[in-house]
């Protein structure tokens, strides 16, 4: 298959830049410097898998620590200024070719302040409320560290936020009597963020230490194996040869490598470098090739078992079962990647286009054969997961030992098998693991300081704000829950543009999540608490193809030569589909398989589901068998309207049993595909 990609070297570099100076910083050192951040990544990841295994920390330990070797590796990493300076004197705040000393000591100095908690437990925990001179100046230090690797690594737009609600816990009392605050004193402000586990060592900071990074861990050496190349054959052989293949392939593909990934600009230049040359090479334009990578590889966060790293967090914040928090996103996620396969196939019957030849695909038994190991380790985690329910760092961790186990022998036996050199096939074996860890620490970077630096929000509004946000969202929407849910909505989407979804989803769901409950149940309208969160968290997934800033778009059109603001704008218009069902779900809690039990309804309720996304795409399409009329588009969207709230069509005509509102929709469903039938059968159809 990778014969036939159109050379675009250039563009497959933007996009790895863009796709590396995520994950690892832009620095690149040379000499023994090169190997500093490595050597720390792989200590981190080995301590992660002692954690999982035998060494027994107090929480507040792990999280520290944790804490700490991300800090370590920001300041070594990434420079204080992107571009470079000229001023003598000066030019270590730009350097990019070595670690400057100023650096070392910023790391250095950082690391020790993340660490203080652990160094003097017995006299912080005794000096609770009461923090000494040192306490002071090492928390406040801190804070201002914890910021500045923040701003470093994803960006000033937490920084900007977290200083700004530092500021207001301070100068509340000052305030117009709407925003009015008691506000805090120095001491109090400084043991509740950087003494305690109610600011940065918190919740998020502890489930990043706890689970994720086994996780991204597992991804990162799940990429390393080799299995994304896997993933993609396997794709393009099950689909390659249907109308618009590449693009269906890029949709499996991604929701494949999604699950594990957890980044959506890792998708787009995983996937994305083999599919969408091959969509425009069977006819879609560049914009469009480039808008479904960024949409599929966007959507990639939403699919579990990961779903970008929040699926976790949500259960902690939430006090559920992380199986509950699957179950619950289930039906959403996997009812709007089957409508993105839905609107790729609607596409390519617009353009009048073709599949790959037989000749032109890789042959799926011949694939599933040659990677079928990599299949196992995924399988491992979801039986640990399901069957004996065990927790999700214990699955992770075994399903990382399986894994760690087929990459040793993997070489070797391919060796083995074709007359090469064994010994040699567990070397490389050896240095793709090794590999792996190092990778799993640089990817954890950014999850472990944007968890920690949101952590200073939540602190400060556990201060005593929690009330003030939602009597402020109250008067804003003036009680309406429609244009709650809008602002809501609106503010997810904004803050999502400059920061990643996990520190989006903390600091969206710390500020506005109970507030939705809460003003909710004021107006006599239950909202369950998974509802609220899972809102958040999809509008802070899809701030990653929002112009200007989606840096998803970008790596996509890179690849595809295409411009990134219409591309970001044409995948927006594709996730259209996936910003109605937040507000769907909110209002049907069936959706979520809230209160709903067996096998049977919650597969009816996802094929429903389904059928109404699929109408909501023809419509936003304006194309189903044909070019919709007018009176088609409306029965469309009376059918999604239908299929997405029953209880409401159901309350409206005076049936009992909302579920019996499906049968209409899919009755109005089949109208449509009659009309347009009876209208493909015309003389001139066709052609017109």
């Amino acid at each position: 298959m990778a014969k036939d990609l159109p050379a675009n070297h250039e563009g497959f570099d933007t996009a790895q830049r863009l796709k590396e100076e995520e994950e690892l910083g832009l620095r690149r050192p040379q000499g023994w410097q090169l190997w500093l951040v490595p050597s720390i990544a792989l200590c981190w990841s080995l301590f992660q898998l002692s954690l999982a295994s035998w060494l027994l920390l107090d929480t507040t330990y792990v999280r520290a620590i944790h804490l700490a070797f991300a800090l370590l590796i920001v300041f070594l990493s990434y420079p204080t200024l992107r571009r470079d300076v000229r001023l003598p004197g000066l030019r270590w705040l730009g350097e990019k070719h070595k670690i400057p000393l100023m650096d070392m000591l910023l790391a250095l100095l950082a690391t020790l302040a993340a660490l203080y908690i652990v160094i003097d437990y017995a006299g912080i925990a005794g000096r609770v409320g009461r923090p000494s001179q040192l306490d002071l100046v090492v928390g406040i230090f801190l804070v201002v560290v914890l910021l500045e690797a923040a701003r470093r690594v994803i960006g000033p737009a937490l920084p900007v936020i977290a200083a700004a609600f530092t500021g207001y816990a301070f100068f509340g009392p000052y305030m117009p009597d709407f925003l009015a605050f008691k506000g805090v004193s120095l001491a109090r402000y400084v043991s509740q963020i950087s003494l305690t586990t109610e600011g940065i060592y918190g919740i998020p900071l502890g489930v990043s230490a706890r689970i994720v990074f086994l996780f991204v861990l597992f991804g990162a050496l799940l990429d390393k194996a080799g299995a994304g190349k896997f993933f993609i054959d396997l794709a393009m052989s099950l689909l390659g040869r249907y109308r618009g293949g590449p693009a269906k392939a890029a949709v499996l593909a991604s929701g494949l490598t999604g699950m594990v990934s957890g980044s959506s600009i890792a998708n787009v230049v995983t996937t994305g470098t083999f599919t969408i040359p091959l969509m425009k090479k069977v006819g879609y334009p560049a914009k469009k090739a480039a808008a479904i990578e960024v949409a599929v590889s966007t959507n990639g966060q939403l699919m579990p078992p990961i779903m970008g790293a929040a699926a976790f967090i949500i259960a902690e914040y939430v006090n559920v079962s992380y199986l509950e928090v699957v179950k619950a996103a289930a039906i959403p996620a996997f009812a709007s990647y089957f409508a993105l396969f839905f609107l790729t196939h609607l596409e390519a019957s617009k353009l009048g286009m073709r599949g790959l030849t037989k000749a032109e695909l890789p042959q799926f038994f011949a694939i599933l054969r040659g990677g079928f190991h990599f299949v196992v380790p995924i399988l491992v985690l979801l039986y640990e997961l399901i069957i004996p329910r065990h927790s999700p760092d214990l699955a992770a961790y075994r399903a990382i030992l399986v894994l760690a186990a087929i990459m040793l022998v993997q070489h070797a036996v391919k060796a083995l098998m074709f007359g090469g050199n064994a010994l040699q096939g567990v070397k490389q074996g050896v240095f793709d693991i090794l590999n792996g860890l190092i990778s799993g620490g640089r990817n954890m970077v950014a999850v472990a300081v944007a968890t920690a630096a949101a952590g200073i929000i939540v602190g400060v509004v556990t201060l005593g704000l929690g009330g003030l946000i939602t009597n402020i969202i109250d008067t804003l929407s003036r009680g309406n829950i429609f244009l709650m849910l809008l602002i809501t909505a609106m503010a997810s989407l904004i803050l999502g543009m400059g920061l990643p979804t996990t520190a989006n989803y903390i600091v969206m769901a710390s500020l506005t999540a109970p507030a939705l409950v809460t003003i909710a149940g004021w107006q006599g309208f239950e909202v369950p608490l998974i509802a609220a969160h899972l809102f958040v968290f999809y509008f802070g997934i899809l701030a990653d193809d929002t112009p200007p800033v989606g840096l998803a778009a970008y790596a996509a059109s890179a690849i595809a030569r295409s411009d990134p603001i219409a591309t970001g704008l044409q995948a927006f218009m594709y996730d259209i589909r996936t910003a109605v069902l937040p507000f769907m779900f909110i209002f049907n809690t069936d959706m979520l398989l809230v209160g709903v039990e067996g096998y049977l309804l919650p597969l009816y309720i996802f094929a429903m589901t389904c059928v109404g996304a699929f109408a909501f795409v023809s419509a936003t399409q304006a194309w189903f068998l044909m070019r919709t009329r007018w009176y088609e588009l409306l029965l469309l969207l009376g059918v999604a309207l239908i299929m997405f709230r029953p209880g409401f069509f159901a309350h409206f005509v005076g049936i009992d049993n909302h579920y019996l509102s499906y049968l209409v929709g899919l009755a109005l469903y089949l109208v449509v595909f009659a009309l347009q039938r009876l209208r493909a059968g015309k003389p001139g159809a066709a052609a017109a």
